[in-house]
């Protein structure tokens, strides 16, 4: 088999081909984008709001320090930049490839687990009392005490999402997907103790925390939801690192144990090597039974 050259797997001579193989991975990714759309879509569920609940959630409605409109910048596509300049270093089609397909998978998993825990929640904003009573009148059921909300739709729709923040589990799935890419190509754990390395390593994470504090900051998430988003976006990469771990550590001990099974016609005959001119000799199979009990008896321990 010819050694893989760099350079010699580029976009142009080995795209196509790449992408054939894992067709259906991009239609998985196709479907999880329409999933996460139609769960935009939908009303989420709205929670009972009574009268006196409203205290924690009188915060001042305003603007959002990072724009809905950002997250995808700062989720994917300033990683992807960084990929695809990291291809035009290497010249590495395969890597450029499945480093994109995981950082969207990471982006769109997130998404759709986030989405799908906002509807089902429908935990009210900070800032719902200005969202439902924009004239700052409370108007609530006379029996329940539920609000009766006079604001706009759409407007209260998006209040009933609070929990988890998205915010922060897409930037924390891109940005942590990003750091995990970075450290692998800096070869951050190499044990050599360069803190550079390392600091190149979490200024994504930093990046990711930021966002979420911004949150908190404007009054469209409590602190509850940032976390929550934080773990949903992070979390996934840290077990998968985890499990990988535990599978390579628990490699050498399986490794010794495939090793002690010998069958039973590869000791037929051994050959022992000729040493200081003498001639080489056979042992047939009644002289290897020793080496069979011993190598079953190791077996049995």
């Amino acid at each position: 088999m010819p050694d893989i050259q760099l350079g010699a797997h580029t976009v142009r001579s080995h795209g196509v081909q790449v992408l054939k193989i894992h067709w259906h991975d991009w239609l998985i990714l196709v479907f999880l984008a329409g999933l996460d759309l139609g769960l935009n879509l939908i009303e989420p569920f709205h929670r009972f709001v009574g009268e006196d609940m409203m205290g924690d959630l009188k915060y001042p409605l305003q603007d959002n320090t990072v724009p809905f409109w950002g997250v995808p910048i700062i989720a994917v596509l300033l990683p992807l930049g960084i990929i695809i300049v990291y291809y035009f270093i290497r010249r590495d089609v395969y890597d450029l490839h499945h480093a994109i397909l995981g950082l969207l998978f990471s982006v769109f998993i997130t998404a759709v687990i986030t989405d799908a825990i906002k509807d089902a929640v429908g935990r009210p904003r900070p800032d719902f009392f200005w969202r439902c009573f924009p004239d700052g009148k409370g108007v609530f059921h006379p029996v329940t005490k539920n609000v009766m909300c006079t604001g706009n739709k759409g407007v209260i729709k998006e209040g009933h999402k609070s929990f988890p923040s998205g915010h922060t589990s897409w930037s924390f799935a891109g940005l942590g997907y990003l750091a995990l890419y970075l450290s692998g190509k800096v070869r951050a754990f190499d044990r050599r103790g360069h803190i550079a390395k390392l600091c190149i390593v979490f200024t994504p994470l930093l990046v990711a925390a930021l966002v979420g504090v911004s949150r908190v900051d404007d009054y469209w998430h409590h602190w509850q939801d940032v976390f929550a988003g934080g773990l949903i976006g992070w979390g996934p990469h840290a077990y998968f690192r985890v499990l990988e771990e535990s599978g390579n550590s628990s490699q050498p001990s399986s490794f010794a144990r495939n090793t002690l099974t010998v069958r039973q016609p590869q000791l037929e005959t051994i050959c022992i090597q000729p040493q200081h001119g003498q001639e080489s000799s056979r042992v047939n199979n009644r002289d290897s039974r020793p080496v069979l009990d011993g190598l079953e008896y190791g077996r049995r321990q």
